[in-house]
Protein backbone atom coordinates (compact mmCIF):
# COMPACT_ATOMS: atom_id res chain seq x y z
CA UNK A 1 0.00 0.00 0.00
CA UNK A 2 3.19 2.47 0.66
CA UNK A 3 4.85 1.44 -1.80
CA UNK A 4 1.84 2.66 -4.44
CA UNK A 5 1.06 5.65 -2.06
CA UNK A 6 4.95 6.79 -2.73
CA UNK A 7 4.25 6.03 -6.41
CA UNK A 8 1.29 8.42 -6.56
CA UNK A 9 2.79 11.01 -4.51
CA UNK A 10 5.54 11.76 -6.36
CA UNK A 11 3.53 11.24 -10.20
CA UNK A 12 1.39 14.05 -8.20
CA UNK A 13 3.80 16.06 -7.56
CA UNK A 14 5.64 16.11 -10.76
CA UNK A 15 2.82 16.58 -12.57
CA UNK A 16 1.97 20.07 -10.64
CA UNK A 17 5.67 21.06 -10.66
CA UNK A 18 5.24 22.49 -6.72
CA UNK A 19 2.67 21.74 -4.35
CA UNK A 20 1.68 22.15 -0.53
CA UNK A 21 2.15 20.03 2.50
CA UNK A 22 -1.47 20.68 3.44
CA UNK A 23 -2.41 19.85 -0.46
CA UNK A 24 -0.68 16.39 -0.20
CA UNK A 25 -2.32 15.53 3.13
CA UNK A 26 -6.05 17.00 2.13
CA UNK A 27 -5.33 14.64 -1.55
CA UNK A 28 -3.94 11.54 -0.05
CA UNK A 29 -5.70 11.30 3.01
CA UNK A 30 -2.77 10.67 5.81
CA UNK A 31 -1.61 12.85 8.14
CA UNK A 32 0.99 15.43 7.74
CA UNK A 33 3.96 13.13 10.07
CA UNK A 34 2.86 10.46 6.78
CA UNK A 35 3.53 13.02 4.45
CA UNK A 36 6.72 13.96 5.59
CA UNK A 37 8.00 10.40 6.17
CA UNK A 38 7.11 9.77 2.10
CA UNK A 39 8.61 12.84 1.01
CA UNK A 40 11.91 11.30 2.90
CA UNK A 41 12.06 8.40 1.10
CA UNK A 42 10.91 10.29 -2.09
CA UNK A 43 13.59 12.98 -1.88
CA UNK A 44 16.68 10.26 -1.59
CA UNK A 45 15.82 9.48 -5.55
CA UNK A 46 16.93 13.04 -6.12
CA UNK A 47 13.47 13.65 -8.40
CA UNK A 48 12.38 16.39 -5.54
CA UNK A 49 13.26 18.71 -3.03
CA UNK A 50 11.38 20.57 -0.28
CA UNK A 51 11.06 24.44 0.16
CA UNK A 52 9.13 26.13 2.44
CA UNK A 53 5.85 24.91 3.59
CA UNK A 54 6.20 21.84 0.32
CA UNK A 55 8.03 20.60 -2.08
CA UNK A 56 8.93 21.13 -5.38
CA UNK A 57 9.83 18.59 -8.76
CA UNK A 58 13.75 18.78 -9.85
CA UNK A 59 12.99 17.02 -13.28
CA UNK A 60 12.00 16.70 -16.74
CA UNK A 61 8.42 15.38 -16.85
CA UNK A 62 7.71 16.36 -20.27
CA UNK A 63 7.82 13.66 -23.01
CA UNK A 64 9.46 14.64 -26.40
CA UNK A 65 7.00 13.33 -29.17
CA UNK A 66 7.66 9.89 -30.36
CA UNK A 67 8.13 11.15 -34.35
CA UNK A 68 11.20 13.50 -32.28
CA UNK A 69 12.57 10.77 -30.23
CA UNK A 70 12.37 8.42 -33.30
CA UNK A 71 14.40 10.92 -35.49
CA UNK A 72 17.29 11.49 -32.51
CA UNK A 73 20.51 9.47 -32.97
CA UNK A 74 18.71 7.37 -35.50
CA UNK A 75 21.94 6.10 -36.38
CA UNK A 76 22.95 5.09 -32.54
CA UNK A 77 20.05 3.34 -32.04
CA UNK A 78 19.57 1.28 -35.36
CA UNK A 79 23.48 -0.21 -34.29
CA UNK A 80 21.68 -0.98 -30.89
CA UNK A 81 18.78 -2.86 -32.26
CA UNK A 82 21.16 -4.85 -34.96
CA UNK A 83 23.13 -5.65 -31.66
CA UNK A 84 20.54 -6.47 -29.64
CA UNK A 85 18.70 -9.04 -32.62
CA UNK A 86 21.74 -10.65 -32.60
CA UNK A 87 21.26 -12.12 -28.78
CA UNK A 88 17.53 -13.52 -30.05
CA UNK A 89 17.54 -17.09 -30.68
CA UNK A 90 14.58 -19.48 -31.58
CA UNK A 91 12.41 -20.51 -29.06
CA UNK A 92 12.77 -17.80 -27.24
CA UNK A 93 9.80 -15.96 -25.20
CA UNK A 94 11.04 -12.49 -25.05
CA UNK A 95 9.60 -9.18 -24.23
CA UNK A 96 10.27 -6.02 -26.32
CA UNK A 97 9.71 -2.32 -24.65
CA UNK A 98 8.18 0.48 -26.32
CA UNK A 99 10.40 3.09 -27.20
CA UNK A 100 12.06 4.64 -30.65
CA UNK A 101 15.63 2.07 -29.90
CA UNK A 102 13.39 -1.14 -29.28
CA UNK A 103 11.12 -0.04 -32.14
CA UNK A 104 14.04 -1.06 -34.42
CA UNK A 105 14.77 -4.93 -33.14
CA UNK A 106 12.06 -6.57 -34.54
CA UNK A 107 12.85 -5.28 -37.95
CA UNK A 108 16.45 -7.13 -37.79
CA UNK A 109 14.96 -10.44 -36.98
CA UNK A 110 15.73 -13.08 -39.94
CA UNK A 111 12.43 -14.18 -41.72
CA UNK A 112 12.31 -17.46 -40.34
CA UNK A 113 13.07 -17.28 -36.59
CA UNK A 114 10.62 -18.66 -34.43
CA UNK A 115 9.69 -17.46 -31.15
CA UNK A 116 7.16 -15.42 -28.87
CA UNK A 117 6.73 -11.96 -28.49
CA UNK A 118 5.40 -9.97 -25.56
CA UNK A 119 5.40 -6.89 -25.82
CA UNK A 120 3.54 -3.25 -25.09
CA UNK A 121 4.29 -1.53 -28.53
CA UNK A 122 1.91 -0.98 -31.65
CA UNK A 123 5.08 -0.84 -33.53
CA UNK A 124 6.17 -4.18 -32.60
CA UNK A 125 2.86 -5.62 -33.47
CA UNK A 126 2.37 -3.95 -36.51
CA UNK A 127 5.62 -5.88 -37.65
CA UNK A 128 5.47 -8.78 -35.60
CA UNK A 129 2.25 -9.68 -37.57
CA UNK A 130 4.37 -9.79 -40.84
CA UNK A 131 6.54 -12.57 -39.58
CA UNK A 132 5.04 -16.31 -40.05
CA UNK A 133 6.84 -17.69 -36.88
CA UNK A 134 6.06 -15.22 -34.66
CA UNK A 135 3.89 -15.24 -32.20
CA UNK A 136 2.50 -11.88 -30.67
CA UNK A 137 1.03 -11.63 -27.03
CA UNK A 138 -0.24 -7.59 -26.09
CA UNK A 139 -0.20 -6.64 -22.58
CA UNK A 140 -1.63 -3.34 -21.39
CA UNK A 141 -5.30 -1.93 -21.71
CA UNK A 142 -5.24 1.52 -22.72
CA UNK A 143 -3.30 2.84 -25.83
CA UNK A 144 -1.51 6.15 -25.59
CA UNK A 145 -0.78 7.82 -28.89
CA UNK A 146 2.15 9.88 -27.60
CA UNK A 147 4.13 6.88 -27.30
CA UNK A 148 1.94 4.27 -29.60
CA UNK A 149 2.00 1.50 -26.47
CA UNK A 150 -0.34 0.19 -24.86
CA UNK A 151 -0.17 1.31 -20.82
CA UNK A 152 -1.90 -0.02 -17.82
CA UNK A 153 -2.24 -0.01 -14.05
CA UNK A 154 -2.30 -3.45 -11.67
CA UNK A 155 -0.78 -5.39 -14.55
CA UNK A 156 1.45 -7.77 -12.49
CA UNK A 157 -0.95 -10.49 -11.90
CA UNK A 158 -1.32 -10.74 -15.83
CA UNK A 159 2.27 -10.65 -16.82
CA UNK A 160 3.25 -12.90 -13.73
CA UNK A 161 1.64 -15.80 -15.55
CA UNK A 162 4.61 -16.06 -18.60
CA UNK A 163 7.90 -17.61 -18.04
CA UNK A 164 10.30 -14.87 -19.70
CA UNK A 165 13.59 -15.56 -20.95
CA UNK A 166 15.08 -11.93 -22.59
CA UNK A 167 13.45 -8.53 -22.19
CA UNK A 168 14.89 -6.13 -24.12
CA UNK A 169 14.38 -3.17 -22.07
CA UNK A 170 14.02 1.30 -22.85
CA UNK A 171 14.59 3.97 -20.53
CA UNK A 172 13.88 7.32 -20.92
CA UNK A 173 17.32 8.22 -19.03
CA UNK A 174 19.64 6.20 -16.88
CA UNK A 175 21.78 6.78 -14.00
CA UNK A 176 23.26 4.91 -11.49
CA UNK A 177 22.05 7.14 -8.69
CA UNK A 178 18.41 7.11 -10.03
CA UNK A 179 18.83 4.12 -12.05
CA UNK A 180 16.49 2.75 -15.15
CA UNK A 181 13.99 6.34 -15.40
CA UNK A 182 10.35 6.63 -17.53
CA UNK A 183 7.74 9.56 -17.22
CA UNK A 184 4.92 7.43 -17.13
CA UNK A 185 2.55 5.86 -14.09
CA UNK A 186 1.10 3.14 -16.47
CA UNK A 187 4.24 2.22 -18.21
CA UNK A 188 6.08 2.32 -14.72
CA UNK A 189 3.72 -0.39 -13.40
CA UNK A 190 4.49 -3.26 -16.65
CA UNK A 191 8.59 -2.18 -16.75
CA UNK A 192 8.68 -3.02 -13.22
CA UNK A 193 7.21 -6.24 -13.57
CA UNK A 194 8.87 -6.74 -16.63
CA UNK A 195 12.36 -6.09 -15.24
CA UNK A 196 11.07 -8.55 -12.22
CA UNK A 197 9.90 -11.76 -14.06
CA UNK A 198 12.80 -11.46 -16.90
CA UNK A 199 15.43 -14.67 -16.53
CA UNK A 200 17.83 -11.91 -18.61
CA UNK A 201 17.19 -8.04 -18.63
CA UNK A 202 18.84 -6.35 -21.42
CA UNK A 203 19.15 -2.21 -21.40
CA UNK A 204 19.30 -0.76 -24.94
CA UNK A 205 20.33 2.91 -24.31
CA UNK A 206 22.46 5.17 -26.44
CA UNK A 207 24.70 7.26 -25.11
CA UNK A 208 22.17 10.50 -24.86
CA UNK A 209 20.33 8.41 -22.13
CA UNK A 210 22.87 8.50 -19.70
CA UNK A 211 23.76 10.86 -16.35
CA UNK A 212 19.77 11.76 -15.96
CA UNK A 213 16.86 11.18 -14.39
CA UNK A 214 13.29 11.55 -15.20
CA UNK A 215 9.81 10.97 -13.15
CA UNK A 216 9.81 7.19 -12.03
CA UNK A 217 12.67 4.92 -11.33
CA UNK A 218 11.03 1.35 -12.66
CA UNK A 219 14.09 -0.62 -11.90
CA UNK A 220 17.60 0.01 -10.05
CA UNK A 221 20.92 0.13 -12.48
CA UNK A 222 22.26 -3.23 -10.55
CA UNK A 223 19.01 -5.01 -12.15
CA UNK A 224 20.15 -5.49 -15.33
CA UNK A 225 22.32 -7.97 -16.72
CA UNK A 226 23.30 -6.64 -20.31
CA UNK A 227 23.63 -3.15 -21.13
CA UNK A 228 23.91 -2.50 -25.01
CA UNK A 229 24.91 0.83 -26.01
CA UNK A 230 26.84 2.88 -28.78
CA UNK A 231 29.58 4.71 -27.20
CA UNK A 232 32.30 4.38 -24.57
CA UNK A 233 29.99 4.81 -20.98
CA UNK A 234 30.38 8.09 -19.14
CA UNK A 235 33.32 7.92 -16.20
CA UNK A 236 32.38 5.32 -13.28
CA UNK A 237 29.78 3.15 -15.41
CA UNK A 238 32.21 0.78 -16.21
CA UNK A 239 33.56 -0.21 -12.96
CA UNK A 240 29.92 -0.19 -11.57
CA UNK A 241 28.92 -2.39 -14.35
CA UNK A 242 31.76 -4.69 -13.44
CA UNK A 243 31.21 -4.91 -9.82
CA UNK A 244 27.98 -5.94 -10.79
CA UNK A 245 28.55 -8.62 -13.37
CA UNK A 246 26.59 -6.32 -15.87
CA UNK A 247 27.82 -7.27 -19.43
CA UNK A 248 28.69 -4.57 -21.56
CA UNK A 249 28.16 -4.02 -25.39
CA UNK A 250 29.22 -1.43 -27.82
CA UNK A 251 27.71 -1.42 -30.54
CA UNK A 252 29.40 1.41 -32.83
CA UNK A 253 27.68 2.92 -35.81
CA UNK A 254 28.94 2.03 -39.29
CA UNK A 255 28.84 3.97 -42.43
Amino acid sequence: MRAKRLVALNYYIQQRKSVSLDELCSHFKVSKNTIRRDINLIIANGTIEKVYGGVKSLVNSELVTFEHRHITNHDSKEAIATTAASLIEDGDFIFIDSGTTTVGLIEQLPPTIQLTILTNSLDIINVGATFQNIRLLLVGNTYKAETRSFVGLNMTRMISKYNITKAFMAASAVSIENGLTNSDLMEYDIKRTIVSRATTTYLLADYSKFNKATLLTYADFEEINVLITDKPLPPGYQHFCDAHQITVITSPITY
